[in-house]
This record gives structure tokens, C-alpha cells and sequence, in this order.
């Protein structure tokens, strides 16, 4: 089956298409990560990014890339999913993927996939060659009238849904497909307590894209912790914990347009994002603790164009936003880290844009720092970063059509992290329309 083509009745492109990669984050560090690792990773992504961003120029949907560039990177030993997973305690594989879409334009009247939101999870899969394809029929396949033999679940865990995953005719490969030399020496190391010798990618991968029809998708893949115990399921396929995509109409009477503020009173999540920003402004942060190269500044930007105090009638505005988080996943889950980041935009009085979120929650400082406590620094708990894009539009009320004339909207990269590093790789446009693209592990160059 394949309902995740773009629905004809959409029309003209609308967005400029958006994407960005992470391959893993955590204690990464310069001095075991040798030249010539750093070209294989660097190299790998470019080239993952160049494919996937060739999908989304061609009209491919979000859901469709995103997915690609998840399968490219299971495929690839560098990283911590798939083929390059990480193993259990026990010496075992399994691995865990997801997806989520959502749109900028759709009623939710067609079967296009991202004109409602919704997720999936899998999880505890060991010989499914791509996890995240698991995912994503998981998510397409609704058991809507008994013809496609799916589901309403958002997760499901092996056994049973690799017995599904077969009945569905995706590829399964031995156990010695799976096995790798460098991650069975990080195993044995790990159960003797010795130190890493090199810097490998740890953590989740994931690809978060913006469409030309206005869809977004956010797919995330990964082997888990190294050394976990056996069962232990982590935030990449925990709804909330590592990923999340929504959109939603605009409010008229919660923002600030032009510096002067409308009206509307604060809440707890606006008070949240308050202490957060307080928290790093008190440790000499300020708007410097997302002052990443090439990164998207902290500004109030998107948030302050999109929602406006009165509309023209027949007018509404709708933003969207998706994230992907990778690193230490139990603290993920602890505070409903990309869910949090997201519901800081949405609810917050102060509409701040998702840079501020996403910096808020696994920037230096942030909620996944001090979600650590002592053990901050030790044990690697609240180690992490968190990628994402942000997009708005203004439609048509009563028809969701875009008003936005002929311009293609752009959308808005954003990410943060607290730890050594972050793979990542991103296209960005400089300030004539070309597309740049970018990657990066540190917060500066290699």
C-alpha cells in the first residue's frame, strides 16, 4: 500500500522545502574523535542530506523523506541504529524507531498522511532490517475498514509486531547482519568499565522535514543505550518523550506584535519558559546560549510575523512545528522533552519562537541538564540535544486555502544541545536564495 503521496488537490508548491539530520549526540569530544572518523561521518550525512533534499524539491511528502533518510542511516555502521545498533547487556540487538507528521494546510478531510497528527511507535525489534519502515506502516496502516491490516495502536512492541512487519512484507535480515566489531569491543568495554578510545555515534538518529504541500515528519531510529538492560524501552518511540509534530490555528489574543503586547495573561507554561530563561541569564546566558554557527538566533521572529492581534476576516494563521531529540533517552522521557519544547510555543503567553524552546529544554542549563541533579556530569543522564523545524502560514478560514500570495513560505531550523556534540546536517539559505548545506558535530567547526 502507499497512501503517502501528495494529494493532488493541493495544488501549486507552497513551501520552500526544509530538512535537517541528526546522527547521535553525547560525550563527543575532540580528542577521540581522529580526522579520518570525522570525514566518514561528515561525508555520510552530506550524502544522506543531499538525497533527501533532492526528494523534497522533487514533490516527495515529508512522511516519504524523512523515512528515506532514516533507512540510509540504519544502513550505515557509523551510526546507532540498524546495522550499527548497540548492544544490550546481554549481547542482544533491539532496536526502536518512530514517526510522526502533521500539516500546515489540511483539513483532515483527505488521506493525506500529515492532514491530521498522528504517531507511531515500535519498539524491541531485533531482525527487521529498517525499524523505522516498521514505523511508518505502523502509522499508515489504520485497521480502517479491516482492509489493511493494521491498527489505532501508536505502539507496538516485538515480538508480535515483527510477526506484523513480516505479514506486511518488509525485509528481515539474520542476527550476524546486525552483529559489528566496533560496537561488540564499546560492549565489552562498557561491562568492564573502561573508557572509550574513540568518540562513535551515540544516541538516536532522526530526519525532520518540511514538504512543499505543507506536510511535516519527524522519524527517528535507534539501537538504544549501550550496555541497557534488555526491555528497557527509551524515549525515540515514546510519544512526547523524543519526538513530536503538531500544528494548530493561532490564537488572536495571546501575543506581541510590533513590541506591544495584546491581550492575554501569563500561565504555567509561560511562567516555565520564564524561569528557564531566568535560570540561564543567571549563569551568564542570556541570548548567548544558542549562539551556535550558522545557527537560527534567538529572536522572537517567526512568532511575532504569524499571530497578530486581529486577523483580516476569513483569515487565521497556523504554525507547525516538529522535533527530533537524541542522547541519554531516560531523561527524555523524564520531562517529556519534545513535548515540552513544543507546548512552550503553543501555550506560552510570550509566543516564543522554537529556538527558545528548544534551547530552553536541551540547551546548556536547560530542563534536561538540571533534570541530572548530582549526577550531572557523572553518569551521562541529562545528556542531550534536540533538533527541529518551525513553519506558518495564513489561510483561508472557511476553505484552508493559503492567502499567502505567490512567495513559497520558508520554513525555520532550530537546535540545541548540552553535551560534548551533536551530529547534524542541515540546508539553510544564505541571503540571495541559495541553499547552504551544513555539518557539524561541535558547536564550532572541526
Amino acid at each position: 500500500m502507499d497512501k503517502s503521496k501528495p494529494n493532488p488537490q493541493q495544488g501549486r508548491p507552497l513551501f520552500k522545502p526544509t530538512l535537517i539530520i541528526h546522527g547521535g549526540a553525547g560525550a563527543l569530544k575532540r580528542s577521540t574523535l581522529p580526522p579520518s572518523l570525522y570525514t566518514q561521518y561528515q561525508t555520510s550525512l552530506l550524502t544522506y542530506l543531499r538525497s533527501t533534499h533532492s526528494l523534497l524539491k522533487s514533490g516527495s511528502t515529508a512522511l516519504d523523506a524523512a523515512v528515506h533518510a532514516v533507512t540510509l542511516l540504519e544502513d550505515d555502521e557509523l551510526f546507532n541504529c540498524g546495522r550499527g545498533s548497540v548492544f544490550t547487556s546481554a549481547g542482544t540487538i533491539e532496536m526502536e524507531a518512530s514517526l510522526m507528521v502533521t500539516s500546515l494546510v489540511s483539513d483532515g478531510a483527505s488521506d493525506y498522511p500529515g492532514s491530521i497528527k498522528r504517531g507511531a511507535g515500535v519498539m524491541g525489534l531485533r531482525n527487521v532490517r529498517h525499524p523505522i519502515l516498521a514505523a511508518k506502516e505502523s502509522l499508515l496502516r489504520t485497521g480502517y475498514g479491516g482492509q489493511d491490516g493494521g491498527s489505532m495502536h501508536s505502539q507496538l512492541v516485538a515480538p508480535y509486531v515483527e510477526k506484523k512487519a513480516r505479514e506486511w512484507g518488509l525485509e528481515f535480515m539474520r542476527d550476524e547482519w546486525f552483529w559489528t566489531q566496533r560496537r561488540w569491543d564499546e560492549h565489552l568495554r562498557g561491562l568492564r568499565g573502561d573508557p572509550e578510545p574513540v568518540s562513535f555515534s551515540q544516541g538516536t538518529v532522526g530526519c525532520v522535514c518540511l514538504d512543499i504541500w505543507g506536510g511535516m515528519a519527524v522519524a527517528t531510529s535507534t539501537g538504544g543505550l549501550t550496555n541497557k538492560w534488555p526491555g528497557r524501552i527509551g524515549d525515540t518511540p515514546t510519544l512526547g518523550g523524543g519526538f513530536w509534530a503538531e500544528g494548530w490555528d493561532v490564537q488572536s489574543n495571546t501575543t506581541v506584535v510590533d513590541g506591544e503586547e495584546c491581550e492575554g495573561g501569563g500561565g504555567f507554561l509561560d511562567g516555565m519558559l520564564g524561569d528557564c530563561l531566568s535560570f540561564f541569564n543567571s549563569r551568564g546566558g542570556g541570548e548567548g546560549y544558542v549562539s551556535l554557527p550558522m545557527e537560527v538566533p534567538l529572536e522572537r521572529g517567526l512568532g511575532e510575523k504569524m499571530v497578530m492581534c486581529s486577523s483580516p476576516e476569513n483569515r487565521v494563521m497556523k504554525r507547525a512545528v516538529a522535533v527530533s531529540g537524541t542522547g541519554n533517552g531516560d531523561s527524555f522521557l523524564r520531562v517529556a522533552a519534545a513535548r515540552t519544547a513544543c507546548a512552550m510555543v503553543r501555550f506560552s503567553e510570550r509566543t516564543p519562537t522554537l529556538a527558545d524552546a528548544v534551547a530552553a529544554v536541551s540547551g546548556p542549563g536547560g530542563e534536561l541538564q538540571r533534570s541530572a541533579g548530582r549526577r550531572w556530569g557523572v553518569t551521562g543522564e541529562g545528556e542531550g540535544g534536540i533538533i527541529g523545524i518551525e513553519a506558518e502560514v495564513e489561510v483561508d478560514e472557511d476553505t484552508g486555502v493559503p492567502v499567502s500570495g505567490m512567495e513559497l513560505g520558508r520554513g525555520k531550523v532550530v537546535f540545541d544541545f548540552n553535551c560534548g556534540g551533536m551530529w547534524r546536517a542541515w540546508v539553510e539559505e544564505d541571503g540571495h536564495g541559495n541553499d547552504l548545506e551544513n555539518v557539524m558535530v561541535f558547536r564550532e567547526p572541526y
